[in-house]
């Protein structure tokens, strides 16, 4: 079957087909398009996961911080599971590191919205521009 059938029907097994052809070293026959679409896009994912990561940690603070009363384990266990996954990412990818802020920039309004809807506060009730520094977000830091 060629590969760029397999790309289209059978991703598995185009992907186990490209692996098998590099290996053997017969770069001509690798599906060079696809496979280069299928990299760049692996490197979107982790940017994207950081992101939703991020998004989900600045909500918790956010909640934590406006919503004292209504701390509690979950939250707790939202905001470290969410830490170890952007920890993990960014060992994995350190290139990702300096993209931190920008992320968190652009996450943070989706966070502080969707804040407002979960806690019922009005908007209003959280800052407009992220009130955390990316060591707090991804440290070991909890709101007063």
């Amino acid at each position: 079957m060629p590969t760029s059938i397999a790309y289209d029907t059978d991703f598995y097994l185009w992907t186990q087909q490209q692996a098998a052809l590099l290996r053997q070293g017969r770069l001509q026959a690798v599906d060079a398009e696809n496979l280069a679409e299928e990299i760049e896009s692996m490197g979107k994912s982790d940017r994207r996961s950081i992101g939703s990561h991020l998004r989900n940690i600045l909500l918790h603070l956010l909640k934590w911080r406006y919503q004292p009363e209504r701390r509690g384990t979950s939250w707790i266990e939202s905001i470290g599971t969410a830490r170890d996954e952007v920890e993990d990412i960014l060992a994995d990818s350190p290139s990702l590191v300096p993209q931190v802020d920008a992320l968190t920039t652009a996450e943070y309004s989706r966070a502080r919205r969707k804040a407002a809807k979960e806690t019922g506060l009005p908007l209003t009730t959280f800052p407009e521009q992220c009130p955390f520094t990316a060591e707090q977000i991804t440290g070991d830091y909890w709101p007063d």
